[in-house]
């Protein structure tokens, strides 16, 4: 399949008038370096509530793809050109396809050319990647290979000097518009985040990460055109205690509002979300422990509700920018051999007052499957509990995945 994928590449290139440099094909075909992801979930669940997220919607049972190809071609000794091809995506969130089982046809699956880049390599430590990318920030989700992908045509340098990493980014136009901002379990309109972002608005971005005997430190500023300006630090580390190594984590993000995001808040109040969390592992066990909390006037912070800024760790449960509101997430798992695991996990979010939503629980066990470094899968299953709701119900998963 690589080898068909790189000749098809050369091949565009050929008709497209591009190797007018006459550069031989098999030192063509050689440069170029290939990878993604092959991805199939199927998702159940008991309730029926109205207007579900996009792999939840229309439907209670869907079958949900997506195939994520990159191609990297060394262009000469400093430049290297980089593509995504996304085959599943329906819209400009370069998600997954999403086929309900009952309202939805087998049909075939689109593909979309993601991001078109450059990269410039000529100074040392630094880079530059001019053209359409994924737009890589902690409020945004790059790349996943099953759900949406934040991109922007624009610019991004880098600078490292020793353990230090500067980082600027420059959109003038993104697929925001299209970021699932809601609520995973329900896209009620108490929930939904509609910010009034339509994707031609600029966005720069300024960033640092550094890293000092184990610990390692981000801080970014970012201002989207008459939306917000927001800034986020996160600090984690890994220390090995002998039997036991513990990796803690903590992030605070605030965003002042501008505008139609402004306008849907009805504040011009700082959004606010704190979250702090702890990874152990102690030889075939691991736990993890996160809590967060929302501002009083909100804790709309992310663009992506997948993103750094947000907190969303498990399945259904994920913070949606409420007032006030406290989330809980905690796992335990077990190396059963060394290719099967099993876990447990819990996940909660207590919302102030009825009046901002009902508090929502989720329960599962997930049991994963490693057959090779490149192929993996897992089955979960659950329920969701939703106080005084009918939204609640059970839920369960199958996702395999061939990464290459």
């Amino acid at each position: 399949m690589t080898k068909f994928t790189k000749m098809s590449l050369i091949a565009a290139l050929a008709l497209a008038g591009t190797t007018a440099s006459a550069q031989p094909l098999a030192e063509a075909i050689k440069n170029v370096d290939v990878s993604g992801t092959v991805a199939y979930r199927y998702n159940d669940y008991e309730d029926q509530a109205k207007g579900k997220k996009s792999d939840e919607r229309s439907d209670s049972a869907t079958n949900n793809y997506k195939i994520a190809v990159n191609l990297k071609s060394k262009v000469n000794d400093d430049i290297t050109a980089n593509m995504r091809f996304i085959i599943g995506a329906d819209d400009d969130s370069n998600g997954e396809a999403i086929l309900g089982t009952s309202n939805d046809s087998d049909d075939n699956l689109n593909a979309n050319l993601s991001e078109v880049n450059f990269t410039y390599t000529g100074v040392k430590n630094l880079s530059l990647t001019v053209g359409k990318q994924a737009v890589d920030t902690p409020w945004t989700v790059a790349r996943d290979s099953m759900g949406d992908e934040q991109t922007g045509t624009g610019a991004v340098a880098a600078y490292t000097a020793g353990p230090v990493t500067l980082v600027g980014a420059y959109f003038n136009q993104t697929n925001f518009n299209s970021a699932e901002t809601g609520n995973k379990y329900t896209y009620d309109e108490d929930r939904k985040l509609d910010t009034g972002i339509d994707g031609s608005e600029d966005i720069y971005v300024l960033g640092l990460m550094a890293s000092f005997m184990g610990i390692n430190l981000d801080a970014f500023y970012s201002d989207l055109d008459d939306k917000f300006d927001s800034y986020t630090v996160g600090l984690n580390g890994s220390w090995d205690l002998g039997a036991v190594t513990l990796a803690p984590f903590a992030r605070y993000t605030s965003l002042s509002p501008d505008g139609t995001v402004e306008k849907y808040l009805g504040t011009d109040d700082d959004q606010e979300l704190w979250q702090l969390g702890l990874s152990a592992n102690m030889g075939i066990f691991s736990a993890f422990a996160a809590y967060g909390e929302a501002g009083s006037d909100g804790g709309l912070v992310y663009i992506d509700s997948g993103s750094a800024t947000n907190m969303d760790y498990h399945w259904r449960v994920t913070a949606d920018g409420t007032p006030d509101t406290e989330y809980i997430y905690a796992h335990v798992a077990a190396d059963v051999t060394d290719k099967i695991n099993v876990g447990l996990y819990y996940s909660e979010a207590d919302y102030d007052s009825s009046d901002d939503g009902d508090d929502v629980s989720e329960v599962y066990a997930k049991v994963s499957y490693a057959m090779s470094k490149n192929f993996t899968t897992y089955v979960q299953f659950g329920d969701l509990d939703v106080d005084d709701s009918d939204e609640d119900g059970t839920m369960g998963r199958v996702h395999v995945q061939y990464s290459f």
